[in-house]
């Protein structure tokens, strides 16, 4: 009996170590292309949790507040997809090129994603 206890900690202990959720992204950079000023600046990153246990995504930090990106709401299931929505300012005229870093529970955090394009004057 102390061995069957033995062996099923230890099954136990090995599915625990295996679980984890895993972020896939459909791209790692948004291109705005080239938009007229005071466009709508608002675009989406799918994400995909391809592990086995919920995504997690704790915080999403921008590189200047000129980017505003907005995590999704609650746990992401194994197998399940959501958006993060990124919205920059376009009433700045130029290039765009920042970085939103992802910070979620998985190896792979944090996660580089890049926004790029150009705003030229209406």
């Amino acid at each position: 009996m102390k061995n069957f206890f033995a062996i099923m900690m230890f099954v136990f202990a090995g599915v625990a170590m295996n679980a984890q959720a895993n972020m896939k992204f459909d791209t790692d950079v948004v291109d705005y292309g080239t938009i007229i000023q005071n466009a709508d600046g608002v675009r989406t990153f799918k994400v995909t949790n391809t592990g086995n246990e919920d995504l997690i995504i704790k915080d999403i930090k921008s590189t200047c507040g000129c980017t505003v990106p907005q995590k999704p709401k609650g746990p992401i299931a194994p197998g399940a997809t959501a958006e993060i929505k990124v919205k920059y300012d376009t009433k700045r005229l130029g290039p765009i090129r920042k970085t939103i870093t992802v910070y979620a529970n998985t190896e792979n955090s944090p996660y580089p994603l890049k926004i790029k394009g150009m705003i030229n004057k209406e």
